[in-house]
């Protein structure tokens, strides 16, 4: 993508490597501070429309470091995957563009807390698989540490929540899940149409071959 090298070109040294590293590291402070120690850091963080309004500005960046609520186990596992699925696309990508993507989905959650009132990190988080799953189908994860299974396999979980989300949710997780999607689309759709046009191109050329294939064979015939 042509911009994408224009901005790298023109803030390319601003980009944060291991960018999902201090993510998760600051996700697991948090959850260290509010659910072991009590003290409640996740209130000061999260990202609403009031709280804007309020002057705690500091929240446009901060609802990125809300880990999510669960067991330890549950936290561990988490963790590991964000880290394990940015690493993986920073290294594919470079970490100029990994940082355009997070930082994209940052912004659409902010407008869609603008526009709802609420947005959260969940749906930022499963675009970054999204995009992980449309760069490497068929790696292989194991799932609860037992069964492997594709990660393209997966991806349709991750796209059925989706679905769920923009059908059922509330107005806050639409925005959230649509916000998220744009930026998958923003990245991946310019490749999805060429992939159509492609074939497009296969099919028609195949069908002029057969119908060439033919009409040779009604000449020999004759």
């Amino acid at each position: 993508m042509k911009w994408l090298y224009k901005l790298e070109r023109k803030y390319g040294r601003f980009c944060i490597p291991n960018l999902m590293l201090y993510v998760v590291l600051t996700m697991l402070c948090v959850y260290a501070m509010t659910y072991i120690f009590g003290v409640p850091l996740v209130s000061y963080l999260g990202l609403s429309l009031p709280t804007l309004l309020s002057g705690q500005v500091w929240r446009l960046v901060t609802f990125i470091f809300i880990p999510p609520a669960t067991s330890v186990i549950g936290l561990a596992f988490t963790l590991y995957f964000y880290y394990f699925v940015g690493s993986a696309l920073e290294n594919e990508w470079g970490s100029f563009e990994f940082n355009v993507y997070y930082l994209f989905g940052m912004v659409g959650a902010i407008i869609a807390a603008l526009l709802s009132g609420y947005a959260d990190n969940t749906y930022l988080n499963l675009s970054l698989f999204l995009a992980f799953a449309q760069l490497f189908p068929e790696e292989r994860l194991m799932l609860f540490y037992l069964i492997p299974v594709k990660v393209k396999w997966l991806a349709y979980v991750d796209w059925v929540l989706f679905g769920l989300a923009l059908v059922f949710g509330n107005w806050s997780t639409r925005a959230a899940a649509l916000a998220s999607l744009i930026n998958f689309f923003i990245f991946f759709g310019p490749g999805f149409i060429q992939r159509m046009k492609q074939n497009r191109q296969y099919a028609a050329t195949r069908k002029n071959w057969k119908r060439q294939m033919n009409q040779n064979d009604r000449f020999r015939h004759y």
